[in-house]
């Protein structure tokens, strides 16, 4: 039978039916946009959430259901606190973009602690911190933390379930480093009780009743976003990997049952992550990230008006065959994987009086298709496993120009996902596969159908050379706030 998803993203929540056959059906959307009271701080209303939740979950059955269970993906690290008696946040939820706790996070460097500001732990100590100063409210269980994921199933369960799944949990920076509990001494040091917390949960098994709905069918599957899209775009076997191409980019690599022996970050900079739990049996990945992708595209089209809208750049970049050799470092917020710069900042170099819109426009598109490319080989590198052909998803692989310039910068086959946002899938093939929609991963494996296969066409050399001057610009590229880049989590 069918699958409901429920997928909450950072500017709004999708409802879709998905088919046993895996296509997409009666998709609909609701913004839900995040505030921005100051710079660096990213607020987002749970109530909000909870109503779009409904109206989207309630519109896709109405037209496409009934529906076998009902799959959960979202945004990671965002954090809500809330009653349990009254189900009402006791204030805004950080969004995981928020940065009022970078402070914290160098202090506790002090202590020998590493946790990044966009994981929940911080986010969480600093709304107890106002809303229970004195942790009475959360020792008694008053109080109940979620991120997004555990928010909408206690939306949907009205109230019976406070759980989070492993991917999920794995992301806080609250759990140990196999991911099987909350850490005891991290709670401490941040005086959170664990009475606040969800249960951590298999990612694909039946959770409980979503209760709200007509029908009432099962939650039976719940991921992270980007864990969510890997298995959406059915990497399931080690060494294989996708990438998502959105505001930001992610890649993630399949590593199979092999935990990745790094327990923070991986000498090339690739970060470990549970990629799901199925049965108790954890299936592990890394991630590689990177800061700032589409938001370049938005840039062209809001701040400096050269393109009509995201579409636009292709057209105007297909104006010319080349950037004549102008490059851009997409370092609007700093560079992730691998140097982890954060005083970096976004660059061009080889500008010319010759340099026009079109080759401005390449240049930002190949240059985004490049710090693909930096993820890729920093996969490769930490988890030493080759990747064939890179699966890709996200608003920006809808562009034929930065998807043949991601084959051409990786020098390898680029397949696109049959959707652009292969996180609806994912949810749906966790959800479906504790109900038997698809048997197991390798079921989940045949059901991939790229929209398209991207082949380079690129000889080895001219990317080697092409790499070469990347490399060259992106070094230009580092060190840009000094005070910035020596910060590090």
């Amino acid at each position: 039978m069918s699958i409901l998803v429920v997928d909450v993203g950072t500017s709004g929540v999708r409802g879709a039916i998905v088919r046993p056959d895996a296509t997409v059906e009666h998709i609909h959307h609701v913004p839900v946009l995040p505030d921005t009271p100051f710079a660096g701080l990213v607020e987002f209303d749970g109530t909000a959430i909870a109503s779009a939740v409904a109206e989207v979950a309630a519109r896709s059955l109405a037209e496409g259901g009934p529906v076998a269970a009902v799959g959960i993906a979202n945004q990671r690290a965002s954090t809500l606190v809330w009653d349990r008696a009254t189900g009402q946040p006791v204030g805004p939820g950080l969004g995981w973009q928020d940065l009022r706790t970078v402070g914290t996070c160098l202090e506790l460097q002090a202590q020998g602690i590493r946790i990044a500001p966009n994981a929940s732990a911080t986010k969480l100590s600093a709304i107890l911190d106002v809303a229970d100063p004195d942790r009475s409210r959360s020792e008694r269980g008053e109080l109940a933390f979620g991120t997004i994921d555990t928010w909408v199933a206690w939306i949907l369960s009205e109230g019976v379930l406070h759980v989070t799944d492993a991917s999920n949990a794995a992301v806080t920076g609250l759990v140990h480093g196999d991911g099987r509990g909350w850490s005891t001494s991290l709670l401490e040091a941040l005086r959170i009780p664990e009475a606040v917390l969800p249960s951590i949960v298999d990612s694909s098994g039946v959770l409980g009743t979503a209760s709200s709905l007509d029908g009432a069918p099962p939650i039976a599957g719940m991921a992270g976003d980007q864990q969510a899209s890997l298995i959406g775009q059915s990497c399931t076997t080690a060494g294989q990997a996708k990438a998502t191409f959105g505001t930001g980019g992610m890649l993630d690599q399949c590593l199979g049952s092999a935990r990745p022996p790094q327990a923070v970050r991986g000498p090339a900079g690739t970060i470990p992550i549970i990629a799901w739990r199925r049965g108790g049996i954890d299936t592990w990945g890394i991630e590689a990230i990177m800061l700032s992708a589409g938001t370049c595209v938005e840039w062209l089209r809001d701040d400096l008006r050269i393109i009509d809208d995201a579409a636009h750049s292709a057209t105007v970049a297909g104006a010319c065959d080349d950037t004549g050799d102008v490059w851009f470092v997409p370092a609007l917020l700093g560079l992730g994987t691998p140097v982890w710069d954060f005083g970096a900042r976004g660059t061009f170099t080889g500008l010319t009086r010759g340099s026009g819109r079109p080759e401005f426009v390449r240049a930002v598109l190949e240059g985004v298709a490049h710090r693909g490319a930096d993820l890729l080989e920093a996969a490769e590198s930490d988890s030493g496993l080759p990747v064939g052909a890179l699966r890709v998803d996200g608003g920006m692989t809808a562009n034929p120009v930065f998807t043949q310039a991601v084959a051409d910068a990786c020098g390898r086959p680029v397949e696109v996902a049959p959707i652009l946002e292969a996180t609806t899938l994912g949810a749906a093939f966790l959800a479906g596969m504790a109900m038997g929609t698809w048997a197991d991963e390798d079921d989940v494996a045949a059901a991939w159908i790229p929209r398209v296969e991207v082949l380079p066409t690129r000889s080895d050399a001219d990317r080697t050379a092409a790499r070469a001057r990347w490399l060259e610009a992106r070094s230009r590229a580092e060190g840009a706030v000094p005070e910035l880049s020596g910060i590090d989590f």
